[in-house]
């Protein structure tokens, strides 16, 4: 099947063309004709299926055939839970659209709102927005909802994880009840199909993967260590596998701003991206790592979904997430567009709860590696899944890799805070001791933490700690979101 089969107008088709698109995903099949028929439309689509051409190009489509807009009225919403999202779904109408006669423009929080007022006061034909500016813009009058045609709820598991329900409810209440619905989500969890029920109306339903599994494309296996260990056993395995790129996501922003410290002082180019980081320098460092100026971006959850990197071959779980679909959005990010990716795992003891869940939820176990010299010492449980330990495999640096960084230098040692909740610590054991010594109960104590029947065993020198305690969804709330104004409505903290 062509695009040309699907009745797109010839500048689509044109454009199409120029960037190369020439068969239409399984996502789009489907999406396209029911939303050129004015159907609302129900679809479980991971990203990079292509989704967002499924209702950006008949939405232009549409936009183009029928009437114009007016000043301060929209005729096309597309509602996106992160500033990220939003900046990506709003390039995308803008590279399908461009020999169209259509404006759009993209709204968040985070920046000054007056250029988006601006933009508004001309009318618009699209606008992506996060829920709470446009709640903003709303409450301020500078948008008008009487001439929307179509809304789209792109990403709306993501929006209620993020704690968006209330403000979904405000917006709703705003808009025209006759209108073209078009919702996308990851998954169909309950949340998502009790949202769907008050919105859509006998809507297609699509459904291009099996609910909950995780990309087939992606090859995945894990690591197991101890989690005082992870820093020196990732630089080993990014040296050792000789990665050329990589997104890497830890649990925490404390931990990703460790991490980051400790690449940098063993000469490894790394960005990061997480909630505490202002707009413009996630884009900033979104865009070093595109140009492979960076060799690593480190990122929180927030950067999990909507990213839009092409061809990234490797994604590091530092840690595995709080929630067990993350894991999916995750990994989600390479294996893209029919190209093959890796997705690694390095788990702890204290992890082993969070891998039985993904492993529910993805019904396939992933396959478990050791490496030597970075044994755990707190023993990671088998799960009913898991396969026989294996040793990690080598790779032949190819030409032009990456030069080899340095192996974490020895420091003083440095015990490390009862909870171990977000520290940074250093823990290095005597020079001359050996793993024997250590099985004696010779070696040097470990930092204060969590208690684990223990083999005993000592860690190599120079032995780098990050620990890093669970993540919260008050955190992921605060990314893209402006801060509340005091006397402001009273409604569910959300990333706007």
């Amino acid at each position: 099947m062509t695009f040309q089969a699907l009745g797109l107008i010839d500048p689509l088709l044109r454009t199409l063309n120029a960037l190369g698109y020439h068969k239409p995903t399984p996502v789009q099949k489907q999406a396209i004709p029911a939303v050129l028929a004015g159907r609302d439309v129900m679809a479980a689509a991971q990203t990079g299926t292509g989704k967002t051409a499924g209702f950006a190009l008949p939405i232009l489509h549409q936009l183009t055939m029928n009437g114009v807009t007016g000043p301060q009225r929209i005729r096309a919403l597309v509602l996106v839970p992160t500033r990220e999202l939003a900046e990506q779904v709003y390039e995308s109408f803008r590279n399908y659209g461009g020999k169209l006669p259509l404006r759009s423009a993209v709204a968040y929080g985070g920046v000054d709102i007056a250029p988006q007022i601006a933009k508004l006061r001309k009318g618009l034909d699209v606008l992506v927005a996060t829920p709470g500016r446009l709640i903003d813009l709303h409450d301020q009058g500078a948008i008008n909802f009487e001439l929307l045609q179509t809304l789209v709820l792109d990403e709306a598991d993501r929006m209620l994880d993020l704690g968006f329900e209330r403000d979904l409810d405000i917006l709703l209440e705003a808009l025209p009840k006759q209108r073209q619905t078009l919702l996308f989500s990851a998954t169909f969890s309950d949340e998502v199909r009790k949202l769907a029920k008050g919105i859509v109306k006998d809507p297609v339903s699509i459904q291009v993967e099996a609910a909950n599994t995780a990309v087939k494309s992606v090859k995945q296996w894990l690591v197991t260590t101890d989690k005082r260990r992870k820093p020196e056993l990732f630089l080993h395995l990014l040296n050792k596998l000789a990665w050329s790129q990589a997104l890497v996501f830890v649990k925490t922003r404390k931990g990703v701003e460790a991490l980051v410290k400790t690449l940098h002082e063993h000469g490894v180019t790394a960005d990061s991206i997480h909630g505490d980081k202002t707009q413009p320098a996630r884009l900033r460092a979104l865009e070093r790592f595109k140009r492979k100026e960076v060799r690593l971006l480190i990122a929180t959850d927030v950067a999990a979904r909507g990213l839009d990197i092409e061809a990234l071959p490797q994604v590091v779980n530092f840690d595995l997430p709080s929630v067990a679909e993350d894991y999916i959005h995750r990994i989600g990010r390479t294996g893209r567009a029919g190209m093959e990716g890796e997705a690694v795992s390095l788990v702890c003891a204290d992890e082993v709860d969070m891998l039985k869940a993904i492993e529910t939820l993805t019904r396939q176990p992933i396959p478990r590696y050791v490496e030597a010299g970075f044994e755990a010492d707190h023993r990671v449980p088998e799960t009913s899944s898991n396969a026989t330990p294996r040793k990690v495999p080598t790779a032949k640096r190819p030409s032009g890799a990456p030069p080899i960084a340095k192996a974490p230098a020895a420091a003083k040692t440095a015990a490390r805070p009862a909870g171990g909740s977000e520290s940074l610590g250093v823990w290095t054991p005597p020079e001359k001791v050996s793993k024997q010594a250590g099985r004696d109960g010779n070696a040097a104590a470990k930092p204060r933490g969590r208690s684990f029947n223990t083999s005993g065993g000592s860690a190599p020198k120079g032995a780098v700690v990050v620990t890093s305690g669970r993540g919260t969804k008050s955190q992921a709330r605060s990314d893209g979101r402006a801060a509340a104004k005091p006397g402001a409505r009273k409604s569910k903290p959300g990333a706007r």
